[in-house]
């Protein structure tokens, strides 16, 4: 029989939906997922459920019901600051990972450089791969995970076409300043690269740290697909909603790639989500609260299992070093921390696809219930009294 696709041998299987397997496995508490554990605002649950009772469960728009890409276009105008054409710039996908993939298949041809930072979500390098791309990696390190621009400066060239962007950022939880993102504006207009921003954290930011949409910077909306969704803000990542704003340009593309993936977004659920778009700004406020006590537990009880704790300053993820409690690599304590400790974690290697860094880290995801993170710490009180059992 032919040979199947080659691109496809180079995208790793997920390690975090093997994680999330394992730990069910152990019966193990799940941190190494991103989704909440605690329900949705009920105004989403009624408007959606009553969708469907009127039976508007038929395809809509391709691109988004005309009521939802308008709402869209009044939350990207008041809170990124972005003046977009909800008819032309606005795109409801199934998900923010469809997204940045319709992003990177609109504008990456076979052979063209994607400059990503890592640590990285899985998806956005085998988006690159699939598209025919080469990825190109800037790694991070701890503790304050910023930005070497000389390091960047020296991986932009000619053959640069793409830089992928997270922030809040998964999974270390900086948030990006203005300075680091006019720095990487100065080196996207000098090599005429497009810019695609992943900011589905937007909402989740703490201790009085604001967010920046790079798109909104000058001379940036003509090249920036900024990318956003339903899924970590309202505790609905089942649905599987996102949208991202584009110049009319490249939403076209981004629309073409769209229709033939997915057709369009669940139609009740859009409907859902003008519910969420119609939340008092309160709502924010209580949330971000909220998150900031999860962390807050969750970072406590990290730190006294033993590891080393890189406090996020947005997102819902914790990033932690094991190395000061084992030699071990960090797919095999993940592995043991979920038979032995009942609690579960994503290898840091997972986020590391470039230069293979990421050893002696593992991320936790805090938005869980307060009851759950309790319980969490528990379990690992419990397995550091038992002297972590049988190490390397």
């Amino acid at each position: 029989m032919k040979g199947t696709s080659e691109r496809m041998d180079h995208v790793p299987d997920s390690m975090l939906s093997f994680m999330a397997s394992l730990g069910r496995g152990f019966d193990a508490i799940n941190l190494s997922s991103g989704f909440p554990d605690f329900p949705a605002p009920s105004e989403l649950k009624v408007a959606a459920a009553m969708a469907v009772e009127r039976d508007m469960n038929q395809y809509s728009r391709s691109q988004g019901t005309m009521r939802l890409c308008a709402a869209l276009a009044e939350k990207f105008k008041s809170f990124n600051g972005l003046d977009a054409d909800p008819e032309r710039e606005i795109t409801v996908t199934c998900g923010a990972a469809e997204a940045i993939a319709a992003a990177v298949f609109s504008v990456v041809n076979p052979g063209d450089e994607v400059i990503i930072i890592e640590p990285v979500f899985e998806s956005y390098a085998p988006s690159v791969i699939m598209a025919g791309g080469v990825p190109r990696f800037l790694s991070l390190a701890p503790p304050l995970w910023e930005i070497d621009f000389e390091r960047l400066s020296m991986l932009f060239n000619g053959r640069t076409k793409l830089m992928i962007l997270n922030t809040p950022h998964n999974p270390t939880g900086r948030i990006f300043t203005r300075e680091e993102l006019d720095r990487i504006r100065d080196l996207c207009l000098r090599w005429d690269a497009y810019l695609v921003c992943d900011e589905i954290y937007e909402r989740i930011t703490f201790d009085g740290r604001s967010h920046v949409s790079p798109a909104s910077l000058p001379d940036m909306y003509e090249r920036t697909v900024t990318v956003g969704g339903f899924s970590k803000t309202y505790s609905v990542t089942g649905w599987r909603l996102g949208c991202c704003c584009a110049p009319s340009s490249l939403t076209e593309k981004i629309r073409r790639v769209h229709v033939y993936l997915t057709v369009c977004a669940p139609t009740p659920l859009q409907e859902g989500a003008l519910a969420a778009l119609a939340l008092p700004e309160e709502y924010y406020g209580e949330l971000r609260n909220a998150y900031g006590r999860r962390r807050d537990i969750l970072a406590e009880a990290l730190a006294a299992f033993g590891l080393e704790v890189f406090v996020p300053e947005g997102s819902c993820f914790i990033m932690a070093d094991f190395s000061s409690i084992s030699r071990e690599d960090d797919e095999t304590f993940c592995v043991r921390l979920a038979r032995d400790a009942g609690v579960t974690a994503a290898p840091g290697s997972s986020f590391f696809p470039g230069s293979g860094g990421g050893g002696t880290l593992l991320r936790f995801a805090f938005c869980r219930r307060e009851e759950t993170l309790h319980e969490a710490g528990r379990r690992l009180a419990a397995w550091r009294g038992r002297g972590y059992g049988a190490r390397e």
